[in-house]
C-alpha cells in the first residue's frame, strides 16, 4: 500500500469520530439528558422561587391583618334635623339603643321621647310619673351600661327609671320596642322633704341600692337593702335615710361601684374623696382627700368603664384619669386618688364628657364645638375635630361607640358616625410600661381576657418576647455545650464503628414528637425535679467536674493499661462514670440538705433567699427543650466537622501538632460555618417551639430572669389564644402582630447568621 494512502486512512480515522459516539441511540440519550438537566434547573429554580414567594405571602398576610390596627379614628356626619318634640324643652339626657337606630332623650318637662336616629321622627313619648307641680332639678346616671337614671325632684324625692329596648322578630324581621322601666316602683323615694335636690347620685349593687342627694349644704344618703318578693319577683327597699354632715356644696356626686367611696365636685372646682360605709351604713370620713386641678378648675367628672377610673374635665382643656392607689412600697397604706395620666384636648374649657360602654375610652366636647376621642390604655388622643359652631346643650355616645349625638342651642340634633375600631393600640401600650387600673405602678402585662365585661385588656408584647428569649436561652445553655462537644468527639476522636452506632441513635431522638416531650416534661419531669431539686442542681454542677476528673485520671493511667482500650472507644469508659456520678449526686443530696440547709432546701431557696419557685419553670424547659434541640445541633455540627478534608488534619499532625492543637487550629475554624449554622438552626428551633413550652412552663406571661419561674413565649401564646380570639377584634390583630414579630425576629436573626456564616466561610475556605 502506498504511504500516502496509508497516511490518509490514518488521518480519516483520527478526524472522524467512531460511529459508536454518533449513533442514534447516543444522540437520543444526549438530548434526553440535556432536557433532564434543563428541567432539573427549572424545577429547582421554580421551587426556590416558590419558597421565597410563600415566605413573602406569609409576611404580606401578617402585615395585612396588622395594618388596620393603626388606622386613625374618624367621624363623619350621618343626619341632622330639628330636635324631636322640641316643644317639650331641651334635653336633660341623651342616649341610643345598642344598634344606634333609636334615640332617647329626657326632656326638662319630664317626658321620655324615643325617636328614629335616621330622620328624627318621634316613635314614642311617655310622660314620667311626677307628682303634681313637681319638676326635675337634678339628674344622675348609675352607669352607661345599666342605663339607670336617678331624677332629683323639687320636693326632695328621687325617681329611678331605666330606658330599655326589647328586640323581637315578627315575620323574621327585627323589631325594636323602646320601653321605660321603673325597677323600684313608680313612686319617688323621699330623701330631703320639700327641698329641691341640687345634686343626686345613685349606685345599684347586687344586694343594696345607695342614693345620695344634696340640697344646699344639707346632704342625705340612704342605703337600702334589696328584698325580692318571691311571688311577684319585685324588689322592696327598706332603710331609713341618714344625714351626712360636713360635706361641701357639690355640683356633682359620684358613688363607687362597691358603694364605699363618694366623689364630690364642689362649686369651686375641687374633687373631694370621702369613704362611705366603713362597715355601717351612713358612717363616713368627712375629709379624706381634696384634689385641685393643676391649671384652672374641674368642670365635670365621670366614670370610665368599670367604675375604677375617674375622668375629670378642666376649664384649661385637660382631661385627667384618676384611680385609687395604695400608699407605701408594699401597697399596704391608705388608698389615695392618684393622677395616672393627662390628655390635652385643646386650650378651651371642656364642657361635656361621654364614656364608652365597652372599652376604656371617652369623648369630650369643648367650648369651641370640637370633639376629642381618647383611650386611657393607649394613653393618647385619637382624634380632635370641630363638628359645630353652635353652643352645645346635649352630648352623648352610643353603646357601641359608633355614633355621637350632639344637641345644639338652636334646637337641632346632629348624629355623627364614629369609626374607631382599635383605640387601645399604641406603641406605649404594646411595648412600654402601662399603668393599668388597680396596679400600684406601671408594668409590662399581658392579660387579654377576663370574666367581667369591664375588663381592661393588657396587651403588652414585652412579656411574650422576654419569655421567648428566656426559654431559648436556657434551652441553648443546656443543649449547645452537650451537642457541640458530642459532635466534636464523635466526628474527630470516635472510632468509625462506634460512630456508626452513636450518630444514628442521637439523630433518632429528633423523631420524638414534641408533644410527647412536653407531656413528659409537664407531668413527670417537673414534679420529679421539684421533689429532687437539690439533687438535680448537684447533678448539673458536679457531673462536668466528675467527667473532667475522670478524663484526667485516665490520662495518668499507665500506657500499658490504656492501650488495652482501642483507639476511639474511650467514650465508652465515660458511661459508668456518668452513671456513678449521677448516683452519687442523688445519694449525697439528702446529706447535704440536712447539713447545709437544715433539711429544707426549698424553704431556704424561697424564704431565706426570696427566690420565687414555680413547679413548671425555665429549668424544666431547658432540660426538655434541650433534649429536643440537641439532635439538630449535633447532626449538623457533626457533619460539618467530619467533612473537613483529611489532608488538612494529616498535614497538621505531620508538622508536629498534637490532636487537640489540630482540632482547635485547623478543624474547628474550617468547620466553623457549619457549626455556626447548627447553632442558629437550633436556636431557631428553640424560639419557635410551642408544645414543650406550653406544657412545661405553666404558661405564665411574667418578666423574671429567675430560672425557677415560668414564662410564656410568642409561639405558645399564639397556639393558645388564636382559636379563642374574636375575628377582627383588637386582640385578634395583636396576636397577628405577635406572629409578625416572631417572623421578623427569626428572619432578621437568620439573615445576620447567614452573613456571619458566609464571612466565616470566606475567611477559612483557603485552609
Amino acid at each position: 500500500m502506498p504511504v500516502n494512502s496509508h497516511n490518509r486512512q490514518v488521518q480519516d480515522r483520527q478526524t472522524d469520530p467512531p460511529s459508536l459516539f454518533n449513533s442514534p441511540r447516543v444522540l437520543r440519550a444526549r438530548v434526553r439528558n440535556k432536557f433532564l438537566d434543563r428541567s432539573a434547573q427549572w424545577l429547582v429554580a421554580i421551587g426556590g422561587l416558590g419558597v421565597i414567594a410563600a415566605v413573602l405571602l406569609v409576611a404580606f398576610y401578617l402585615v395585612y391583618e396588622v395594618v388596620p390596627m393603626f388606622k386613625r379614628a374618624s367621624i363623619s356626619p350621618l343626619a341632622e334635623y330639628s330636635l324631636p318634640l322640641a316643644q317639650a324643652g331641651s334635653s336633660l339626657y341623651l342616649a341610643t339603643d345598642q344598634h344606634a337606630e333609636i334615640g332617647f332623650r329626657l326632656t326638662a318637662a319630664g317626658e321620655a321621647v324615643f325617636f328614629s336616629l335616621e330622620d328624627g321622627s318621634v316613635i314614642q313619648v311617655e310622660p314620667l310619673p311626677l307628682p303634681q307641680g313637681v319638676s326635675i332639678t337634678s339628674l344622675a346616671l348609675d352607669s352607661e351600661a345599666s342605663g339607670m337614671l336617678a331624677l332629683g325632684l323639687s320636693d326632695g324625692a328621687v325617681l329611678l327609671l331605666k330606658h330599655d329596648y326589647r328586640i323581637s322578630y315578627p315575620e323574621d324581621r327585627r323589631l325594636i320596642t323602646p320601653v321605660i322601666e321603673y325597677p323600684y316602683g313608680r313612686e319617688p323615694i323621699p330623701l330631703l322633704n320639700d327641698r329641691p335636690l341640687s345634686a343626686v347620685a345613685v349606685r345599684d349593687g347586687e344586694k343594696s341600692l345607695l342614693l345620695v342627694a344634696q340640697s344646699g349644704a344639707e346632704v342625705s344618703s340612704v342605703l337600702m337593702l334589696k328584698q325580692r318578693d318571691f311571688l311577684g319577683g319585685e324588689f322592696t327597699l327598706k332603710a331609713p335615710a341618714v344625714a351626712l354632715s360636713g360635706l361641701p356644696v357639690a355640683q356633682k356626686i359620684l358613688i363607687s361601684p362597691d358603694q364605699h367611696w363618694l366623689y364630690l365636685l364642689d362649686d369651686s372646682g375641687r374633687i373631694h374623696v370621702l369613704q362611705y360605709g366603713a362597715g355601717r351604713p351612713g358612717v363616713h370620713q368627712v375629709v379624706h382627700q381634696v384634689v385641685q386641678a393643676e391649671r384652672g378648675q374641674f368642670r365635670d367628672i365621670g366614670w370610665l368603664l368599670g367604675g375604677q377610673s375617674l375622668i375629670s374635665l378642666s376649664d384649661s382643656g385637660v382631661a385627667t384619669q384618676w384611680f385609687m392607689v395604695r400608699e407605701g412600697e408594699a401597697g399596704e397604706g391608705l388608698p389615695r386618688l392618684t393622677s395616672v395620666r393627662q390628655f390635652q384636648a385643646g386650650e378651651s374649657a371642656l364642657l361635656y364628657l361621654a364614656t364608652e360602654q365597652r372599652r376604656k375610652g371617652f369623648l369630650t366636647m369643648d367650648a369651641t364645638g370640637s370633639v376629642s376621642i381618647f383611650n386611657t390604655t393607649a394613653g393618647r388622643r385619637l382624634l380632635r375635630q370641630s363638628i359645630t359652631g353652635q353652643p352645645v346643650t346635649g352630648f352623648n355616645l352610643s353603646p357601641r361607640a359608633n355614633a355621637i349625638l350632639v344637641e345644639t342651642g338652636d334646637q337641632r340634633l346632629a348624629v355623627w358616625a364614629v369609626d374607631n375600631k382599635h383605640p387601645g393600640v399604641s406603641w406605649s401600650a404594646l411595648w412600654g410600661k402601662v399603668w393599668y387600673e388597680s396596679y400600684a405602678e406601671p408594668e409590662y402585662i399581658w392579660q387579654s381576657s377576663a370574666a367581667n365585661n369591664d375588663f381592661e385588656p393588657k396587651l403588652s408584647l414585652m412579656p411574650l418576647v422576654f419569655g421567648t428569649l428566656k426559654a431559648a436561652f436556657y434551652a441553648m445553655l443546656i443543649a449547645a455545650p452537650l451537642a457541640l462537644c458530642g459532635a466534636i468527639f464523635t466526628a474527630y476522636f470516635m472510632a468509625p464503628a462506634m460512630r456508626a452506632q452513636v450518630k444514628p441513635l442521637i439523630e433518632l431522638m429528633e423523631a420524638l414528637p414534641t408533644v410527647i416531650l412536653g407531656f413528659l416534661a409537664g407531668l413527670w419531669l417537673a414534679p420529679f425535679m421539684e421533689d429532687h431539686m437539690l439533687s438535680v442542681l448537684l447533678l448539673l454542677l458536679a457531673l462536668p467536674v466528675v467527667t473532667v476528673v475522670a478524663a484526667f485520671l485516665w490520662y495518668k493511667v499507665p500506657l500499658a493499661i490504656t492501650s488495652l482500650v482501642p483507639q476511639g472507644w474511650q467514650a465508652a469508659m465515660l458511661i459508668p462514670v456518668v452513671v456513678l456520678g449521677g448516683y452519687l449526686c442523688f445519694a449525697l443530696a439528702p446529706i447535704v440538705e440536712r447539713g447545709v440547709f437544715n433539711g429544707d432546701f426549698m424553704g431556704w431557696l424561697t424564704q431565706d433567699l426570696g427566690v420565687g419557685f414555680d413547679q413548671r419553670n425555665a429549668l424544666v424547659v431547658g432540660v426538655a427543650m434541650g433534649f429536643a434541640v440537641i439532635p439538630t445541633i449535633f447532626s449538623i455540627a457533626e457533619d460539618a466537622i467530619f467533612s473537613v478534608p483529611r489532608h488538612l488534619t494529616m498535614g497538621s499532625l505531620a508538622l508536629g501538632a498534637r490532636p487537640w492543637q489540630t482540632l482547635v487550629g485547623v478543624v474547628l475554624p474550617t468547620a466553623s460555618p457549619g457549626i455556626f449554622s447548627a447553632l442558629m438552626i437550633g436556636f431557631g428551633r428553640a424560639v419557635g417551639e410551642t408544645m414543650i413550652v406550653l406544657m412545661a412552663t405553666g404558661n405564665t406571661p411574667i418578666m423574671d430572669v429567675n430560672i425557677f419561674e415560668g414564662m410564656r413565649t410568642l409561639a405558645a401564646n399564639l397556639s393558645v389564644e388564636v382559636p379563642e380570639a374574636e375575628v377582627d377584634s383588637t386582640h385578634y390583630r395583636v396576636l397577628f402582630l405577635a406572629a409578625f414579630v416572631l417572623f421578623a425576629f427569626t428572619f432578621v436573626f437568620n439573615t445576620i447568621a447567614e452573613v456571619i456564616r458566609h464571612s466565616l466561610r470566606d475567611k477559612y475556605e483557603n485552609l
